[in-house]
């Protein structure tokens, strides 16, 4: 049955990497993505893989791996609480899987002589085992006590922890059971001491029960002196060649001390085999599921980190690239420190919406990624967290698995607003990473989504696409300059412009081209006049609300101290709730 349940889990472990790995070279975020064969990818990745083997790269590849996947550097700069959880984890984890787990592989073609029951394996096991259980421990009190500020836990989260607890304390409770067992003594002494003498036997037996943590029906204390020199003959004659004293196994050992009144209850329950099937069972399920999970990440961060080391925009081919994004989606530890240095973190304790985070927004970009249907909230949360992000580049370089975050959001955006409904949150031509990048997008796709997102927020301002128009002075909306006084953070500043054109002579949209007014309907000084007159659909008409860039140059340029881009961003989010009302 044990061979059955390990080569069912190993089939389920296999074809689970085979369909990640699929998904990895025929899947990912952005236009590029859907533009290569699964063959030409695999292709790429191979060439590239092979460029970077045999040239100086290797070396970079070397250092990479000892200090940010080996030492987990990167997690020790930001938070040491964190590296000691993960180091505790990652390394305790590994180590028991290696020299306990794989002992038959690994341990026992190593050490000559090997037995799980001598030292200093006997001590390393439970060693290793106590490290994952501390680890766990501290991952609990970080999520679920010390409530740290934007650090968000799902179902993955839960999952990673429970599986690791199960997998460590069933271990636990299976040595210490074995440690208390009478049919666990009587099996050893039948197999392998070769014993038939009951008086021989009974003494051995005093001397496990006495210093080994043996709970007996048959032996009690106080022990005879010469029974007891006669359990330690016999011991050491058959026993301590491949069994040290349980108490090296300190953790086992402790819990035996504390199930020992109920020990014989449990042994003739059959805890042993109990605990047995649920470690089994529990390492098995974790195997099986481990290409499913969060737990994923131990695989895919190392190989994340090394990549992304090695890759750069402009200069990679931009196959691997769109490969490498695919693979960073499974990459992530939902660790969260993206989302604790956001810029825009705070969006998220404004609106709810946790697609402001970056932690939650790429996890949702998985479902994007996998073509989940969503529905229209999910789709309206998502397009809102992508559009707020400001492209500071924080997430990047605060993520310890090396995930290209602002190359992620850039490639989701474009594959956003290629779609024909249009996206109405700061789009524009010239402001953000967009505009930056332009000469790297399809030149007759680039207008497309800007024209149709302006069209549909100008639609219901006369000022927009109108053409001339001749609004009266004595239009002036009250209402509107009441609502700017008040919600405006800059106060009424906008009133103190006397228009002296400085803003619009420093701001780069305006010098973006030959004939501004025509492009843009009006200039910075003449929003803030236009504001200061009252007059909504000239003030929340303009394309300049649109096309600003946020640079701040006119703000801090402006003699009066009139808070221009502040003002701008107030009007550009009037204009959008004027027209969503």
């Amino acid at each position: 049955m044990f061979a059955s349940l390990l080569y069912t889990s190993l089939t389920i472990f296999a074809l689970g990497m085979l369909y990640r790995a699929f998904t990895w070279f025929s899947g990912g975020i952005g236009i590029a993505a859907d533009q290569y064969t699964v063959w030409q990818r695999i292709t790429a990745f191979i060439k590239g893989f092979l460029g970077v083997v045999f040239s100086v790269k290797i070396f970079i590849l070397v250092k990479v791996f000892i200090l940010d996947v080996v030492l987990q550097v990167k997690i020790l700069q930001q938070d040491g609480l964190r590296w000691i959880t993960h180091m505790l984890i990652y390394a305790g984890f590994m180590l028991l899987l290696l020299m306990h787990a794989m002992e038959a592989i690994v341990s026992a073609n190593l050490f000559e002589g090997y037995y799980s029951t001598v030292n200093p394996f006997m001590f390393l096991r439970d060693l290793f085992g106590f490290m994952v259980i501390i680890g766990v421990v501290l991952a609990m009190l970080r999520r679920f006590v010390l409530k740290i500020p934007r650090l968000k836990s799902d179902g993955r989260d839960r999952y990673a922890i429970i599986i690791l607890a199960v997998i460590m304390l069933s271990g636990v409770m299976l040595e210490a059971v074995k440690i208390t067992s009478h049919g666990e003594f009587t099996r050893m002494v039948e197999d392998f001491a070769g014993m038939d003498d009951e008086e021989e036997i009974a003494a051995l037996e005093s001397v496990w029960v006495k210093d080994y943590g043996l709970v007996s029906p048959n032996v009690k204390a106080p022990f005879d002196k010469d029974v007891l020199a006669s359990g330690m003959e016999a011991n050491e004659s058959n026993c301590m060649d491949c069994h040290v004293s349980t108490k090296n196994a300190f953790t086992g050992f402790a819990v035996a001390k504390i199930i020992s009144p109920v020990a014989i209850a449990l042994d003739r329950a059959g805890a042993v085999t109990f605990f047995w099937y649920l470690h089994i069972l529990a390492c098995f399920i974790g195997l099986a599921y481990l290409p499913f999970s969060k737990m994923l990440h131990i695989i895919t961060t190392p190989i994340s980190l090394l990549a992304n080391a090695v890759m750069k925009e402009g200069v990679s081919d931009p196959i691997n690239i769109a490969t490498r994004q695919a693979l960073e989606l499974d990459a992530c530890m939902h660790c969260t420190t993206c989302s604790k240095g956001c810029s825009v973190g705070v969006g998220y304790d404004v609106t709810g919406n946790e697609c402001v985070l970056p932690s939650e927004k790429l996890a949702f970009l998985r479902r994007f990624a996998a073509k989940k249907k969503l529905t229209e909230q999910e789709s309206a949360a998502i397009i809102e967290g992508i559009y707020l992000c400001t492209n500071c580049d924080r997430c990047t370089v605060a993520c310890p698995a090396g995930i290209n975050l602002r190359e992620l959001w850039f490639s989701a955006r474009e594959a956003i607003i290629q779609k024909d409904t249009p996206a109405l949150l700061t789009l524009t031509n010239y402001s953000f990473y967009r505009g930056l990048k332009r000469t790297a997008l399809d030149q007759t796709t680039y207008a497309a989504p800007i024209e149709r997102a302006l069209k549909a927020v100008g639609a219901g301002n006369a000022a927009a696409g109108e053409g001339e128009a001749v609004i009266e002075l004595d239009s002036a909306d009250k209402t509107l300059k009441a609502q700017a006084d008040a919600s405006l953070q800059s106060g009424s500043t906008y009133a103190a412009c006397f228009a002296c054109e400085n803003c619009s002579t420093v701001c780069p949209v305006v010098g973006n081209y030959d004939d501004p007014a025509a492009e843009l309907d009006l200039l910075p000084h003449q929003i803030m006049r236009s504001l200061g007159l009252g007059l909504k659909d000239l003030a929340l008409g303009s394309r300049m609300l649109w096309d600003c860039a946020t640079c701040y140059q006119c703000q801090e340029h402006c003699p009066q101290q009139v808070k221009v881009t502040d003002v701008l961003y107030e009007l550009k989010n009037q204009a959008f709730k004027q027209k969503s009302a």
